[in-house]
């Protein structure tokens, strides 16, 4: 392993100036511009690399961030990852990521994991399932900076970033409305999660609005934890059963919209010709779905970002002794019209 000794054996100056250099210290500012660029190249051409442990060991900062992830394998959780790297990237730190595998008794395995790895902050992607008040407790009694994406946590110790579910149900019921739908089925999301009902409550209210009567023979509701493609086929095959005519069906989430898609096309239905389809997250392959998906949009990545953004604050709270005020920001959904929905008056 190369070391500071060898870069300052070959670049000619004292072990000092070199740690100085490599370490950006603030003394670094003192020394000239062609002696640190001097020293940074002869640094590269020996293959020198930091000791992250050592530095950290120094400085008692790891610069590192925990994230714990409900579900890797899940799209939404994957887009709001990018999102939280892109900023960590920037701004310095390095992520450490905790997967559940979907296990709500997972959760306090891997904070500990994470607080062992002294990481400075978690970001934990939010998942009602898991997320209870004793275990969001847990971040407050250990004191460690913590955001929630995907909740908003109003009154509650931590900050957290979420899509403002009640005016993406408002979106999606009145695109549907615009084509001249007024038959429309809805298949909620599993009763536990808060943002499948703002959805619903979002829809709702806009159809009342309207003047518009959900029939409840075409809502029907996710009964397992989260959404898997086997039940919303056999959702929608459930509300085709029920004997009321619809002409659009709104979905929980893409997955099970393209579910629904596959269902209603199965039993002969056109789409979006004989019933238009619309879903929620828009996950990467939306876009490519046949016929492609029209959703709405939670700017998963711009979550991510704003949460990283929101932990980095509380750190660097953390560390001035400065007190932090929770913040909850919701960021607002865009509509996205692709090919499975349609006017009406097509049909």
């Amino acid at each position: 392993m190369v070391t500071i000794r060898d870069v300052a054996k070959r670049s000619g100056f004292s072990v000092t100036t070199v740690s100085m250099v490599v370490n950006d210290s603030p003394g670094a500012q003192r020394i000239s511009p062609s002696t640190r660029a001097h020293i940074w190249n002869v640094a590269r051409k020996l293959g020198y690399r930091p000791n992250l442990f050592a530095r950290s060991l120094r400085s008692q900062r790891s610069q590192s961030v925990g994230v714990i992830v409900f579900d890797l394998t899940d799209s939404y959780c994957t887009q709001i990852l990018r999102g939280i790297e892109n900023h960590l990237r920037r701004a310095g730190y390095f992520s450490v990521i905790a997967d559940l595998q979907d296990d709500p008794s997972e959760f306090l395995r891997a904070l500990d994991m994470l607080v062992g790895r002294r990481v400075e902050g978690v970001v934990t992607i939010a998942n009602p399932d898991y997320l209870t008040p004793k275990l969001l407790s847990e971040f407050v009694d250990r004191k460690i900076p913590a955001v929630a994406i995907g909740e908003g946590l109003e009154g509650s110790p931590l900050g957290s970033v979420s899509v403002d579910n009640e005016a993406a149900g408002r979106l999606a019921f009145q695109h549907l409305y615009d084509y001249g739908h007024t038959r429309m089925a809805f298949i909620k999301g599993p009763r536990m999660l808060v943002d499948g009902n703002l959805r619903f409550r979002g829809f709702e209210t806009s159809a009342r609005d309207a003047s518009i009567n959900l029939d409840p023979r075409l809502v029907v509701e996710i009964k397992g934890r989260n959404s898997t493609y086997v039940e919303g086929c056999q959702l929608t095959d459930e509300l085709l059963k029920s004997g009321v005519d619809f002409t659009a069906l709104v979905a929980f989430d893409d997955l099970t919209a393209c579910a629904a898609i596959r269902a209603l096309t199965k039993a002969g239905k056109r789409v979006p010709q004989d019933c238009s389809v619309v879903g929620f997250d828009d996950v990467p392959s939306s876009a490519f779905y046949n016929p492609p998906l029209t959703t709405v949009h939670q700017l998963l990545e711009t979550q991510g970002e704003l949460g990283a953004e929101m932990v980095e604050d509380a750190i660097q709270a953390a560390i001035d002794k400065r007190p932090v005020v929770p913040k909850c920001r919701k960021v607002s959904p865009k509509l996205i019209v692709r090919e499975s929905t349609c006017p009406v008056s097509r049909i």
